[in-house]
């Protein structure tokens, strides 16, 4: 199917129909329905913490951005053409790069832009939105806050550091142990729900194999989960998992993401980390990359793995929201949802992997109460 017919807009009915939920679901209690959380786990938003079964009437997008520093895509893309110049800084799957919009305000920066996109979100079946972004990235907890209250939507925020081209410079100088005190302290004065991005920007290097291993240690002492970014295409995959297996994480209390960039028929990677019990992100959805990884997606669901799936968009630039014309945040509901439906998904499937996925995985037990903040 063409591109421009997967991207009509959807009604609320036609977006909910995706997730198999009935016309009325958001707006009713949680059921008592979908996965059991382990007693007293909650999901951490960034205004307060819910039960995981308030989420079940809509898909969590569990890696996204509404807050990113200005400069933080052209120096992304900067760093991308240097490590892969045949590549043209490209991101498979991904929206161009952003384009001046006149004299307007960055995007991210106007908490009214971003309030109107998630109240459009929740309209199009999304239930909750991960910030994917940290410090190092330019994420703002406050403007975070500020969006979750104008909208309506609930945020989780997550923290860490995010790759070698961003880390702050005391990086460099920290141990293991210095990386998950400070990753801990973060923790337990913000209203952090998870850590994530953290990743590798191309083949995994030493300091960032020290940061894996201290958010290793930050999760032992917290019980937050983690998503990751993968050197594209998919890069360091398999190290990730091990570095945090072996620093003690349980695979499914992880994420490795970008695995839909990995384009192979056969899935092997993916499958691997699956086999192992851990979720694989196919979080940049929604775009022109999507008709490569259907099949993908749809080899992981005949091996039995449609609980190991986790989808987002991965959502960077201004071209990509309503307002310009984009698919906006809920893409992953309307556009790569729609996709995998017409390809012969069924309703319950989907569900489980838009719905309950991301609930399992970010649903967690605190050690700490939440901070006062």
């Amino acid at each position: 199917m063409a591109n421009e017919t997967l991207e009509r807009k959807l009604t609320r009915r036609e977006a909910l129909g995706i997730l198999g939920l009935g016309a009325a679901a958001v707006a009713l209690p949680a059921a008592n329905t979908g996965p059991a959380f382990p007693k007293k786990a909650v999901i951490r938003t960034i205004l307060k913490d819910l039960p995981p079964e308030a989420l079940a009437g809509g898909a969590t997008l569990f890696h996204e951005h509404l807050s990113l520093a200005p400069d933080f895509m052209p120096r992304w893309m900067a760093y991308a053409r240097a490590s892969n110049p045949n590549a043209g800084g490209g991101r498979a799957g991904a929206a161009p790069p952003p384009t001046p919009l006149g004299n307007q305000p960055y995007f991210m920066e106007d908490v009214d832009i971003m309030s109107d996109e998630l109240k459009i979100a929740a309209q199009e079946g999304v239930a909750c939105v991960v910030d994917g972004g940290h410090p190092d990235m330019g994420r703002n907890l406050d403007s975070l806050k500020q969006i979750s209250i104008k909208s309506g939507m609930p945020i989780v925020a997550g923290c860490g550091f995010y790759s070698k081209p961003f880390y702050p410079p005391q990086i460099e100088e920290w141990s293991d142990e210095q990386i998950a005190t400070e990753l801990v302290r973060q923790v337990n004065s913000q209203p952090v729900g998870v850590f994530g991005e953290i990743g590798s920007w191309d083949e995994i290097t030493d300091i960032e194999r020290k940061v894996f291993r201290g958010v290793a240690m930050a999760h032992k002492e917290t019980n937050l989960s983690i998503f990751t970014h993968t050197g594209i295409p998919g890069k360091s995959a398999i190290e990730q998992l091990d570095i945090l297996e072996k620093g003690g994480v349980k695979p499914d209390r992880i994420v490795i993401g970008h695995l839909g960039n990995l384009v192979d028929p056969d899935v092997k990677v993916q499958k691997e980390i699956c086999k192992r019990g851990a979720f694989i992100g196919f979080d940049r959805q929604g775009g022109p990359g999507d008709a490569r990884q259907v099949p993908m997606v749809l080899a992981l669901i005949e091996a039995g793995y449609a609980a190991n799936l986790m989808f987002s968009s991965d959502l960077s630039s201004a071209n990509q929201i309503k307002r310009n014309k984009g698919a906006g945040y809920a893409k992953t509901v309307t556009v790569w949802g729609k996709a995998l439906t017409a390809a012969g998904v069924k309703d319950d499937v989907l569900h489980g992997i838009l719905v309950d996925n991301p609930r399992r995985f970010l649903a967690y037990v605190p050690k700490k109460k939440r901070p006062a903040v």
